[in-house]
């Protein structure tokens, strides 16, 4: 049975601490999206194939094999890794599904992963005019009533779970640990949940009467803390975020399973950046 905890309206004050409370939370999350190696310092995105290539915003030349992804760079050209520089040939060696190297040039990080089964290189510019030009992202006014208590509700093991992605063509698949039951306005509702950054903590990537409308269509991202001991967890929907791929078309970001695309509206959030007014 899915729960919903009834918010006490706050008071002036308690509605202030909310606020307030939210609004360090927001600008601690753009302070990251605007790092200066963060997803708005991105250039370019490079599918590497076998066939050696060289990038206009990268040093050296990079393909992929059965071995993994190497760069060769020639004359003065070198990466810092792990504090080392290199030069000459660099094997990175196979880097696992969602995983990845950074490399520094200079300023510029070079990330080098792999997103749906291939590999990328992903350079990172600090003086890029998206991330030098950004000025926040718009949000609906937080309130407690978007605040609710629900149940996680875990699978008897996880669940492979195929999605699709912003790039066309490529798939992420992620083992779902369970779903979070919960209401709102009455109605019961479920989502079902990848795991987290932090260890038990979780992630679910969701849409709703909103999306295209006011919030980003393809997506958003809600966090969620580890569960109690007795199941429970909390949906703040109003730190719900938008996903890298929000903002530029560089990003791989995953899109949400059938299941959570949700039939009622959530003005809560962050709404569709300017980047994309």
């Amino acid at each position: 049975m899915a729960v919903q905890e009834q918010v006490t309206p706050p008071g002036a004050a308690g509605l202030g601490e909310f606020t307030a409370a939210w609004r360090a939370w927001h600008a601690r999350h753009e302070a990251r999206l605007a790092d200066p190696h963060g997803f708005l310092a991105i250039t370019s995105l490079h599918w590497l194939t076998e066939t050696p290539e060289r990038f206009g915003d990268a040093p050296g030349t990079w393909h992929t094999s059965p071995d993994g992804v190497t760069v060769r760079l020639v004359g003065d050209e070198q990466l810092v890794i792990d504090g080392a520089v290199v030069r000459g040939r660099h094997s990175f060696g196979v880097i696992p599904e969602r995983g990845g190297v950074n490399a520094s040039w200079g300023e510029v990080l070079i990330e080098v992963a792999k997103r749906g089964g291939r590999d990328i290189v992903r350079p990172r510019h600090p003086d890029t005019w998206l991330r030098l030009k950004f000025t926040g992202t718009p949000a609906y006014l937080p309130h407690p009533r978007w605040a609710v208590t629900g149940r996680y509700v875990p699978f008897g093991e996880p669940r492979p779970t195929t999605v699709g992605a912003a790039v066309d063509g490529l798939q992420h698949v992620y083992d779902a640990p369970g779903r979070v039951e919960f209401e709102l306005n009455g109605q019961p509702l479920s989502l079902t949940a990848f795991p987290g950054h932090a260890p038990g903590s979780l992630i679910v990537l969701f849409t709703d009467a909103t999306s295209g409308v006011t919030t980003y269509a393809a997506s958003r991202v809600l966090q969620l803390g580890p569960p109690g001991p007795d199941g429970r967890v909390v949906l703040d929907f109003n730190r719900a975020t938008n996903p890298p791929c929000a903002y530029t078309d560089l990003a791989t970001c995953p899109l949400p399973p059938p299941e959570n695309r949700l039939p009622v509206a959530i003005e809560a959030g962050e709404k569709i950046p300017y980047e994309r007014g």
